[in-house]
Order: C-alpha cells, then structure tokens, then sequence
C-alpha cells in the first residue's frame, strides 16, 4: 500500500486520540528517520526525548536480539538476569537503594504515589493524606498520573480525579507553604517541566522543598520521566542540585525504545511502605525490557552521553539564543542541556508542519512553544543543519 493508504487505514483502524501528522515513519539510522517513501528527517525529537541513543543502534540491536532468542518474558513470581543486572546499574548511576519496574512512565508515577501513600499511612493509619503537585505540571494520562498533572484541562473530563490533591506554583517556595497542612505526605514534581513548556525547577525552590520536606517527614517524588537519563547533561536532572528525593520515576529513554520504566526509593521508603501484595505489573521488569536497560545504561558510560549531552547542549542554547535575538515573534528560550524550548509570540503549528516538510521534526510544548528534545548522540553539526532548516521557516512566516 502507498504512505496515503497506509494513514486512511489507521484513521479507520485507531482511536482517534492523537492528530497525527501525514507521514509514516518507517525506519530510522542515527539521527535521521525516513518516511514509507524514502524522504529523510533529522529528528529533534527522538520520539518525545525517547530514542537517546539515536536509531539503528548496532550494539542495542544485537543486545536485544541476543535477549529475544532467550526469554522474553517469565514473570515476577520468578527472578531473571538482566533485571537484576539493571537495578543494579540503576541503583549505582542513581543513587537510589529500590527499583520496581514498570511498562510505562505513568504506571512509574501510580506506583510513586500508592507508596508515598502507603509510607504515611504505617505511620498513623490514616487514609486521608494530601499530595502536593504543582501547577503546569504533566505526569501521565492514567487517573493518579492525571490527578496530581496541574492542567485542569486534562482533568475536566474525567472528575472526579483521586482526592486529596493540592496544587502550588513551581519556584514559588511560599505557594508551597500555603498549601501544605498536616495531611501532606507527599510533594511531587518534574525537576524540569516538559509538556508544561521547558520549565527548570530552581535550585534554591527545591533545596527549600527539600528542607520542608526532612522537617515535616514529607516525602519529595521528582518525576525525571522526560528530563532524566542524561537529558539535561546530568544523568538525572536534580544531580544537577544535590537535592536527593525520596522517591524517582524515570522512564522514556531508559529504555531508548523498548516501553519500559520505573520508580526508585530510598531504602528508608523501602523499608516502610509497599509490601507484598501491596502492587504488581506482569510484563514490569520483564527479561526483555531489562536488557534494553542494562545495555542503554552500558552504552551511556561507554560512549561519553553524558558529556556529549553537555557540549552540544551548550552549542543548542547558544544557537537558539541567537534566534531571539533576530526575530521577533520569538520571546525567549529556556531550558537545560538538550532539553530546550523556544518561546513565541504565535502559535507553533505551522512552524512545525513547514519544518517537516523540509525534512526537520520537531514538537511543542503548549500552543506557542516549540520542544528540542534530540537524541542525545547528535553533533553540532546536526544543530547547524536544523538551525538552517528553522530559519527558513521563520524567514517564511515572518514574511507571510
């Protein structure tokens, strides 16, 4: 069938929850994907902060393929290798002492809250805890994810949501003290927002959170789904600060693909909060999702992500900032690493659809933000060749 079949299919196939756009990606090798037709994309978008390693990955590959031929999948009720080769690795690049794997980023954030929930309740045998979210955050689309996400928008449909949230401003220490009260177990947060529009949190905002935190025996959930695994030039954004939480969610590129990810605790937590029976998964932690971690957590070390991630990173800002400077329907940029947005005055969606038909994919953050979430192996040559590629666009709606 042609690319345009292909898309009448799936329009008549799938739910309707997504306006895709009229491509059909079909492969992809390093930092380039093709579409059924052949036309090649440099991706900025590594499948929302997904592909770190970029595509076509030989040793990934061949760790993947190795795993297939052994066993995918057995089950929790018994142990397998490369699950506990990668807590192991996750434990070591973290700095944390449990893991639980699960399928998905927000199944990560469900289980950070059932144990945050669970850790308050063995101390005083209440069921009416708060949490505490902050506003313009996203962490997921299931009912706890989408409780404590501060969008009302995503909300509105689906109330009732899980009770006993509360919201405060992101870098607004006082708006946090309003809003807790003696019932808060938990303060969660992204260490950078992403969907909400390239937030970062500030160090003094979370060292402060941090105090309160230790003070009142609350426990911090820093959700480093998009800006973890390396994004941010640190293998997890709050290494950036110091300020350690209690409990992590870590998802999207510790897989680079494969749908895997995971919430970690202090072993203080683990000690005093989910127990057996308490949560599951079938497929969490499966033979197959962990080789994808214990090889992508090979391959970071291996090949310097993390370094890579600060020199190019610093290029992109130093790029984009030049951007604001010479147009302007562009207000500002702001983010860390290579994980950056740019602010505008208009709305992004033809800038988007004019870029990819030039061979450049990007994606938004919010209406008037555009999100650069690369893969993490990109070059500064590759910022160069997108650069050319958003000018041209810009030249054309600045002229339209």
């Amino acid at each position: 069938m042609s690319m345009k079949e292909y898309i009448d299919e799936a329009e008549a196939a799938l739910l309707h929850t997504y306006n895709r756009y009229q491509v059909v990606l079909d492969k992809g090798d390093g930092v380039y994907l093709y579409d059924m037709e052949g036309k090649k994309y440099l991706d900025f978008c590594a499948g929302i902060a997904v592909f770190a390693l970029g595509y076509n990955n030989r040793e990934y590959n061949d760790a993947l393929k190795a795993q297939i031929d052994k066993i995918i999948h057995t089950s929790n009720y018994y142990y397998n290798v490369p699950a506990v080769e990668a807590a192991v690795k996750m434990k070591k690049v973290s700095g944390m002492d449990r893991v639980f794997f699960t399928n998905s980023g927000a199944e990560a954030i469900e289980g950070a809250l059932k144990a945050a929930r669970k850790y308050a309740y063995l101390k005083d045998g209440r069921t009416d805890h708060e949490i505490l979210a902050m506003e313009h955050s996203f962490h997921g689309r299931t009912f706890g994810a989408l409780s404590v996400t501060g969008n009302p928008h995503y909300r509105e449909a689906f109330e009732p949501m899980i009770g006993n949230i509360r919201f405060a401003q992101l870098n607004d220490f006082d708006s946090v003290l309003s809003q807790v009260t003696d019932k808060t177990c938990a303060i969660i947060m992204e260490t950078v927002q992403g969907e909400g529009g390239i937030y970062p949190a500030q160090e003094e905002f979370l060292k402060k959170v941090r105090a309160l935190c230790d003070e009142k025996d609350i426990l911090l959930i820093l959700d480093e789904i998009q800006c973890g695994m390396g994004r941010t030039g640190y293998m997890y954004a709050w290494q950036r600060y110091g300020v350690k939480p209690d409990i992590m969610t870590t998802a999207k590129a510790l897989g680079c693909g494969v749908p895997v990810a995971a919430f970690l605790m202090t072993e203080k937590v683990g000690a005093h909060s989910l127990t057996s029976g308490d949560h599951g998964t079938t497929y969490g932690g499966n033979p197959l999702a962990c080789a994808a971690v214990s090889k992508v957590l090979d391959l970071f070390e291996k090949d310097n992500i993390i370094d890579n991630v600060r020199q190019v990173g610093a290029y992109l800002e130093e790029k984009l900032a030049a951007l604001v400077d010479n147009y302007d329907f562009i207000e500002a940029h702001r983010g860390v690493g290579l994980m950056q947005g740019m602010v505008f005055s208009i709305p992004v969606g033809d800038i988007i659809s004019r870029a990819l038909e030039k061979g450049l994919i990007l994606i938004n953050a919010g209406t008037n933000i555009i999100r650069f979430v690369p893969p993490l192996v990109i070059t500064r040559e590759n910022v160069d060749d997108m650069i050319v590629i958003l000018r041209d666009c810009l030249d054309e709606v600045k002229i339209s």
